[in-house]
């Protein structure tokens, strides 16, 4: 099984890219966007100057618990700069969505309530509401990491797609807005009341 086919299999039909958009990324933008792929992982990241976005990590379940998703965070915690992700929100039928979480958690990243993020995939149509982690090693606030998703999102996410999917994906202002009154509750503290229950 190729890294593309690995991706496709874990993650839903409406969070993945085309595997000619990720070829187009990997080749057009190889100075930002890059693969890390080993025997029991697939990780896609965009590197820029002031953070790192992570696109896609996947580990096998055949080798969880070998601490694999952790070395892959510490190689890029070395490089000193904020992480960011998108994580689906907690979906307590899919105990994936709650492993996911409670890792992070533990690989210190904190839940940005105040951005709201929320797509159209090209795919299904459908609304996917996702919410941003991060991992800052030097204290940045929730408004910086907003900007660095804007960024991110016209950079990576949003590139050639007219050309690749024959239609664009809505300007970032409709997807990605900023607001310290939004009604969020943290994901984190969510699943440590799930486990309490």
């Amino acid at each position: 099984m190729n890294w593309y086919e690995k991706l496709s299999k874990y993650f839903p039909v409406e969070e993945m890219k085309s595997k000619e958009h990720m070829d187009m990324l990997l080749k057009e933008k190889g100075d930002v966007y890059h693969k890390d792929e080993g025997e029991y992982h697939v990780l896609m990241y965009a590197e820029f100057d002031t953070f790192i976005f992570i696109d896609y990590v996947y580990v096998s379940a055949k080798s969880r618990g070998q601490g694999i998703g952790h070395k892959i965070i510490e190689k890029l915690k070395e490089h000193n700069k904020p992480i960011i992700l998108e994580v689906e929100p907690v979906d307590y039928d899919d105990t994936d969505t709650e492993k996911r979480l409670h890792f992070y958690r533990r690989e210190g990243f904190t839940h940005a309530q105040y951005i709201d993020y929320n797509r159209r995939s090209l795919a299904t149509n459908e609304e996917t509401p996702m919410e941003i982690l991060y991992w800052s090693p030097n204290d940045e606030t929730e408004e910086e990491i907003y900007q660095r998703m804007k960024q991110m999102y016209e950079d990576i996410h949003t590139y050639k797609d007219e050309e690749i999917y024959g239609k664009s994906y809505q300007p970032v202002d409709e997807v990605l807005t900023y607001d310290e009154n939004r009604d969020s509750d943290n994901i984190f503290e969510a699943i440590q009341t799930s486990e309490k229950a």
